[in-house]
This record gives C-alpha cells, structure tokens and sequence, in this order.
C-alpha cells in the first residue's frame, strides 16, 4: 500500500521569503515578530517552520537572497569594471541609488538588519559579522588585483583601503535610514571618489 504523500503547500515559497526580507529589512530582526512575518508572508506559523525551519534560519536566508539580488550589482562591479578605481566607484554610486530607493527599505540589509542584537541572539549578528567582513574582503582583492595590474603602487596597503571604502558604504546605509537623499549620498560618493590617490597612496608614488 501506497504511504499518502504530505499536502503540498499552498504558497509560492520565493515569494513569501522575497516578503520576509522585506519586513526584516525594514525593521530589522529583533524587532520582527513571527505575527509580522507570517502577516507579510501570508502563511500561517506551522507553514513557515516547516519551509524554513526557524526565525533564524528564514533570516539568513533572506539575507542571502538580498545579497544575491541587491547586492548582485557589487559583484558584476568588481568583476568587469577595468579598474579598481573604476570598481569602487561603481560600487559607491551603485549604492547612493539603492540605499535611497523609495520603493524599498532605506540603507543596507546586511549593515543595519541585526546591528544591535541581545546576547540570545549573538549568533545572528555574529553572522551578519562575516557577512560584512566578506563584503570587505571583496574589495581588497578588487584592489589588490589593481596592484598586481600596475594601477597602484606595490606597498598599497589593500586591506587599509578596502577598510575605508567600506566605513564610508556602511555611513551611507545609516544616513540612508535617518532620511538622507540620493543626492545627499551622491555627494558623498564623489568625495570619496575623488580621494582615492590620497586613500591609496597613488599620488605620493607619483610625485618625483
């Protein structure tokens, strides 16, 4: 006799994580409720747990999707611009659009979404952690290659850039959520951009 199959479920599962990332995005993952979450997703709790096992485990995942889909534009970035200049400017005018997108929640995900968690959480903000570090760690070796390809000196201090450009990203998300505009961060964007010789010690290699 054949065993009777489980009902199969009656929402779209990309679409009601697509949801969950919304609403942990907007106000982050401590504050989200499980009433939040299966309001925004239209499921009902036992559904939610059996398609994602747990609160925590739907949050990473839908943070892996925002990496994947609104941060997919960094990494097409890093990838084809044919300098590291090039690159980190894509990268910070990429998101002075994104971060002030009013179609969706102000800033970055992956900066504010569970930026201050208490210690039964640690986990999660531990993971954001390495998320953020990952993030850094790419556009060190975008420079890094900068050196190898002879756009910046060879005692380029890499890590110490990538550090920079990711502080100032990281202000951009958070002036992004207390209101700051497109053309606010534009401005902010540009300085950046415009100190990169000083930031990475181009123009003292320059000089005679």
């Amino acid at each position: 006799m054949t065993a009777a199959r489980g009902r199969p479920r009656s929402f779209d599962r990309t679409t009601a994580l697509e949801r969950a990332m919304a609403v942990f995005w907007e106000q982050g993952y401590e504050a989200t409720s499980m009433t939040d979450l299966t309001s925004a997703m239209e499921i009902r709790s036992p559904s939610l747990y059996a398609a994602f096992g747990s609160k925590e485990k739907l949050f990473l995942e839908a943070v892996a999707l925002y990496g994947a889909t609104e941060g997919e534009f960094i990494a097409r970035a890093l990838a084809d611009e044919p300098t590291a200049r090039d690159a980190v400017a894509a990268v910070l005018r990429g998101n002075a659009r994104a971060y002030t997108d009013e179609a969706k929640p102000g800033g970055c995900m992956i900066v504010q979404a569970a930026a201050n968690c208490s210690r039964e959480n640690a986990a999660v903000q531990d993971r954001l952690a390495e998320w953020r570090r990952a993030g850094a760690e790419d556009i060190a070796h975008r420079i890094e290659r900068g050196v190898l390809e002879g756009e910046l000196p060879a005692d380029t201090d890499t890590e110490a850039v990538a550090s920079f450009y990711t502080a100032i990203l990281q202000g951009m998300s958070v002036q992004a959520r207390d209101g700051a505009t497109r053309s606010d961060l534009e401005k902010v964007a540009e300085r950046a951009i415009a100190a990169w010789d000083v930031v990475t010690g181009a123009v003292g290699a320059a000089s005679p």
